[in-house]
């Protein structure tokens, strides 16, 4: 009968005689993309595009203060549209200086001669309510100077209407306009270039978000100062600084949100 020598038992591990000693792992996760670079990269370019668009408007600026003389033309009509013979037209340039005309066949009037700047124009007729329109010439914006159609209405003095063409009543509060985007594009670009490279050092977790306000603004900017109308070309070009520092904004956030609290900088 053969003899059956028992085997050791196994040995006992410290995690099987203490189950407590060693804290569980974490379970593994994806590597996780570095955005850091990306959130420099528009930010950089969000820099780029505000000083290139400070630098555009300073030479706007500039040729709207060149001299030259400008011509304004148009038709009176009637509450009913059709044409209104001798109707009066004072028009204010924007100097101060007045002229006055009266409208020929087809209701048309005409002045030449006239300063960059805002004009006013008032029609009347009696009978009728008088109506004031508001443009601006100049060099580098004409918000309607030729072709211009004032509608009267039935009335008096006292149902008096204006329509403004322009957000700029004198050539002074358009360049102080422009002189005002301009300082502010220049300074998003300066914070918008210290956070790209705060980015990049991670000297700050907080400059993408700071840096993507910044590219934020720049629309914002030149809405608020009435400058869109003037600069469509300048106002499209916005849109690169907006989606970049939107871009930066989320991501930034995202990222102080993964950080957790007390990790902002």
């Amino acid at each position: 009968m053969p003899v059956v020598v028992p085997r050791d038992p196994p040995p006992l591990y410290s995690w099987e005689v203490l189950p407590g000693l060693y804290p569980p792992l974490a379970p593994p996760r994806a590597p996780r993309v570095r955005v850091g670079r990306a959130v420099a990269v528009a930010l950089v370019a969000v820099a780029i595009v505000a000083a290139v668009l400070a630098g555009a408007l300073a030479m706007y600026g500039m040729a709207a203060t060149a001299p030259g003389t400008y011509s304004v033309s148009g038709t009176v009509v009637g509450p009913g549209g059709g044409p209104l013979l001798g109707a009066t037209v004072l028009l204010t340039d924007n100097n101060g200086a007045t002229y006055s005309a009266h409208t020929g066949v087809g209701g048309a009037f005409a002045f030449g001669g006239l300063p960059s700047g805002g004009v006013s124009i008032n029609a009347s007729y009696p009978g009728d309510a008088p109506t004031t329109v508001y443009t601006f010439v100049s060099p580098v914006y004409d918000a309607g100077s030729t072709g211009l159609t004032i509608e009267l209405t039935h009335g008096n003095l006292s149902n008096w209407t204006s329509q403004a063409l322009a957000p700029f009543p004198t050539l002074e509060n358009f360049l102080a306009s422009v002189v005002g985007a301009t300082g502010l594009l220049a300074l998003a670009s300066v914070v918008a270039g210290v956070a790209a490279w705060a980015t990049v050092a991670g000297r700050s977790r907080t400059a993408g978000v700071i840096g993507g306000g910044a590219g934020l603004a720049v629309p914002a900017v030149l809405f608020f100062l009435g400058l869109f109308p003037a600069f469509p070309l300048v106002a499209a070009a916005t849109a690169i600084a907006a989606g970049g520092g939107a871009f930066a904004t989320v991501v930034g956030a995202a990222e102080l949100y993964r950080a957790g609290p007390g990790t902002a900088d």
